[in-house]
């Protein structure tokens, strides 16, 4: 983190005995830039001053006049492009709401303290601030024209990466997540979000997939030459489940790449399901009956998920992270999580946990029976020939760190 000094820091709270608390506790933590307001207005005036203007606010949920909800939605209207902290008496399933809804005004949220508000916890959130400048910086909203998007198909500019998947048990890595990226001439690697919404707009998503497809395919093969056979998941569109011919074309793939069907696994986003189900649903069938396993991706952020499970063959459930990370202090977040993995257990389904970010998140696992684990815990995607390194490197880890003890 940047020198204490240097961070401006505002407490908005219309208790005075709270202002001068939090300010205190702030002076003693070592940060010297502390100013109060005690009303949504007078922070505002703050906001639009740039002498004064706040790079960090800890604000109140619950005032009187202007609440902690309003005053988020002015903080977008004013430009503001700081970081928030919440402060609140509130419970916990409201705070949720609260930081559910600061994150969809993209302003980033540091996390949330409940009163009486302890040092430690107040630091602890304080030390994710980093300024701006040390953001990791993606290109935003760059354009890229069709044209240009299907010659990087044709030249082989899309690569893959790999985010691998371990047992929570063994720690055993078994699989691997196929995420693809643009390795751009000029403007570096350039992620799917920029991307793929393109080419299932255009039509071109049938040929990215099939790249994608043979890409994996033959990294999976180069594995097995080095004694590494695992799984691959791969990422399929609801665009390429309307072309009948998918399942033949992946078939053909696999066979020529001398790699068993058993060992791809087919994702599908569970709120893309929500279309017309009739050709989907066929092709799915067709994949399932010629032993490709599938997959339903971030479970339980669509609408008709239990609808999803009656009608698709999947063999596999991932849990999406907003449900994973934190579930370990969340009461919500774990009943969830719970119901989510109780709900595969009894389909006889494989249970993968998204979104493992710290080991707080590992450790929580170790006690649920959830069978494997992704996240950035475990490792970023990578490229294909890091695997085997990592996945050796990643059991001596687990070893050192003792990953296998649970509370450990």
């Amino acid at each position: 983190m940047s020198a204490k000094s240097d961070i401006h820091i505002l407490v908005l709270d219309d208790e005075p005995f709270m202002l001068k608390l939090l300010a205190q506790q702030l002076a003693n933590l070592g940060f010297t830039q502390v100013a109060t307001c005690d009303n949504g207005q007078a922070a505002l005036g703050r906001v639009d001053d740039a002498a004064q203007a706040p790079q960090l606010i800890l604000c109140d949920l619950n005032m009187p006049g202007m609440d902690g909800m309003e005053f988020v939605r002015k903080l977008v209207e004013h430009r503001y492009t700081g970081s928030l902290i919440l402060v609140s008496g509130e419970d916990e399933r409201t705070l949720q709401s609260a930081r559910t809804l600061v994150q969809a005004h993209h302003i980033e949220v540091l996390g949330s303290l409940h009163k009486p508000v302890s040092p430690q916890a107040l630091f602890a959130l304080v030390e994710r601030w980093v300024p701006p400048a040390r953001v990791p910086q993606r290109l935003q909203g760059k354009g890229y024209s069709v044209d240009r998007l299907a010659l990087a198909i044709q030249t082989g500019e899309l690569v893959n990466h790999y985010q691998p998947k371990v047992l929570v048990s063994s720690g055993e890595m078994v699989g691997v997540e196929t995420l693809v990226r643009w390795r751009h001439p000029l403007d570096g690697m350039v992620y799917p979000d920029q991307f793929i919404g393109m080419a299932e707009a255009h039509g071109l998503i049938d040929a990215l997939t099939q790249a994608v497809v043979a890409q994996a395919l033959k990294d999976s093969a180069a594995w097995a030459l080095q004694g590494l056979k695992c799984k691959v998941a791969i990422n399929v569109s609801m665009d390429n489940l309307g072309t009948l011919d998918f399942p033949v074309q992946v078939t053909s793939a696999a066979a020529a790449a001398g790699v068993a069907p058993q060992s791809i696994v087919l994702e599908v986003t569970e709120s893309q399901l929500m279309k017309d189900l009739r050709a989907p649903l066929e092709i799915l069938t067709r994949l399932r009956l010629r032993r490709f396993k599938l997959s339903i991706d971030d479970f339980g952020t669509g609408h008709s998920s239990l609808a999803q499970l009656r009608d698709v063959p999947f063999d596999e459930l991932k849990i999406d992270q907003s449900f994973v990370h934190g579930a370990h202090h969340n009461e919500t977040l774990r009943a969830i999580f719970y119901a989510s993995l109780r709900l595969a257990k009894e389909l006889g389904m494989e249970v993968v946990a998204e979104g493992v970010e710290d080991a707080d998140d590992w450790r929580f696992l170790q006690q649920t029976g959830c069978d494997l684990a992704q996240g950035y815990f475990i490792a970023r995607p990578m490229a294909a020939e890091a695997i085997v390194e990592w996945r050796d490197g990643w059991q001596r880890r687990w070893a050192q760190e003792g990953l296998g003890a649970p509370g450990g």
